[in-house]
Order: C-alpha cells, then structure tokens, then sequence
C-alpha cells in the first residue's frame, strides 16, 4: 500500500496544547515538513516567545530556544551571528511580533540579518486571554474592546506591507490555512523563503493567517470562514517581495 500520509521527522509524536480548532498546529507541522524537504533538521535552531508557541520544543523535534517576549529577532540574531553554519528561524505570533517586538522585528529586517520568520497572525492575543492586538481588525470583539475595537484603538497593521518595504528582507510573503489549497500553498511559501536563508540573502518573512476559534468566539468552521471573509481582503495572499539571485550579495 502507497504511504500517502506519515508525521514528519522533525515533529514530535505528542499531544499538543493548542485549543481546538487552532490553526497553529497545521503552521508547525508545515515548518516541519519544510525542515525535512530540505533535510537541514541537524544544524536547525528554533527560537520561541512567550505566547502560543510557548512549547514549540515539545512539538518540534529539533533544537529549540525560549525568548522573552517580542524578542526572538534578537535572539536569532545573536545565535545566527555568533554561528552563521546554523539555519535559524523564528516562530511568532501577532502580539509578540507587532506589539512588544516590533521594534525588534523591524530592526533586525533593516539590517537584513540572514535568519527566516515564521509570523501566525490570528488577530487576538491567544495565549493571555483573548485581548486586542495590534492586527485586531475594527470592529472586533476582544475581551479588552468588548464594543468592538475603534480606530482611535489603532487600525490593524499590514506586517507584511511593512517589513517588504524595506531594503533588507529578501522574501516576504503572506499565506492562510484555512483550506487544504492554501495549506499547500503556505507549504512552499515557506519552503522558498528558507531556501532564502540557506543561499545566504537576507531575512525572508511569511506571515499565515490563521483561525483562532476560542480568542474569537466561534466555532472552528465560522473561525474558517472568518479567515476568508474578513481577514484575507484586509491581509491579501501573495508574495510581496523576492529577490532574484541575479540580484542578491
């Protein structure tokens, strides 16, 4: 019998934590599968905030490094300076990344620092009760804008569109998973932005919406269907930025 489906090698066979529906899971078994495509699971390093992917190296069966929060840029630039034989990514999520660390992850981009970002934009701070965040799209509910967030609390942030439009990055593209298709999708996005690092280009950047069922309120279909109908007109798929290597060095 063809063996069509099987847990990739650099992923845990464990129980994660992720509430039901959570569309974290499917990102790290897609950095997973990417890792083994491109056989570099013995010199990768993991750097993990606080927030949901607070446990990665539970679920990741590689080497994995805790961060404070907002601060993984850092913590990969350090380890990525100090050994540059090393493939180095960072794994976070929207109130880590556009909030407490924004300056970090612009900074770290400007200068182009030769590590990837694997950036879950659900629009909520999961992890510490389902407040508004910076990607918290107008009008909607969190448990610190019960009424629906206002413009006057910050209109939601384009990571993507931000990070693109300076000199250092070399690939940044934005994907969803919440259909099989862009599942697929988000795959390769992720793949070719590590192949980015491994041809020594500067940072690469893929930001993934995803579903959070429980910081939203709904169930894990409607949390989909949100994903569709709301976040992706506002955050639209696609590649922003990638930097041929004819012009790359």
């Amino acid at each position: 019998m063809k063996l069509v489906f099987d847990r990739p090698k650099s992923m845990k066979d464990t129980v994660m934590h992720y509430c039901p529906g959570c569309s974290h899971g499917v990102v790290t078994r897609i950095v997973a599968e990417a890792i083994d495509i491109l056989d570099i699971r013995e010199k990768t390093v993991c750097v993990a905030p606080v927030g949901c992917a607070v446990f990665l190296y539970e679920y990741l069966n590689l080497d994995v490094t805790e961060s404070p929060h907002g601060r993984p840029p850092a913590v990969a630039t350090g380890i990525k300076r100090a050994r540059p034989d090393l493939f180095v990514f960072t794994y976070q999520g929207d109130g880590d990344i556009a909030a407490i660390g924004l300056a970090e992850i612009l900074s770290a981009a400007n200068r182009g620092e030769n590590f990837s970002v694997v950036y879950v934009n659900n629009t909520v701070y999961g992890m510490t009760g389902g407040q508004m965040a910076p990607t918290t799209m107008l009008g909607q509910r969190t448990t610190t804008t019960p009424y629906g967030k206002g413009a006057m609390d910050g209109r939601p942030l384009r990571m993507a569109e931000w990070i693109a439009s300076l000199d250092g990055p070399s690939y940044v593209a934005r994907m969803a998973v919440n259909t099989p298709s862009n599942v697929k999708k988000a795959r390769k996005t992720v793949i070719e932005a590590f192949k980015m690092q491994l041809e020594g280009r500067g940072m690469s950047f893929v930001e993934i919406l995803a579903a959070c069922p429980v910081g939203w309120g709904l169930s894990p279909i409607e949390a989909l269907a949100r994903v569709e109908k709301e976040l992706i007109p506002y955050y639209p798929l696609g590649v922003l930025k990638s930097v041929d290597s004819h012009k790359a060095g």
